[in-house]
């Protein structure tokens, strides 16, 4: 199947609530994270998470997937074919 590389931002609107079931999917997934930074946008009143990917379709889309059905949290990505 074929890779994409890309990024995936999340931006979790209570951090307190959302956080530790976050911090789950993403530790199931770490095989396709390449790269992660995260801080409080304190101003916004929001946590936000940013995500370097390298998988394919199907386990980017699990991913996203997962933490996108949680209430409080936002996901968006952009992916590209990997050459």
């Amino acid at each position: 199947m074929e890779r994409r590389l890309g990024v995936v931002g999340i931006v979790l609107e209570d951090r307190k609530k959302a956080a530790p079931r976050v911090n789950q999917i993403l530790s199931e997934h770490g095989e396709i994270i390449a790269g992660r930074m995260g801080l409080p946008y304190r101003g916004r009143k929001v946590s936000v998470i940013a995500l370097i990917v390298d998988g394919n379709t199907d386990e980017l889309g699990a991913m996203t997937g997962r933490l996108g059905a949680l209430p409080g949290v936002r996901v968006c990505s952009a992916l590209v074919r990997k050459e």
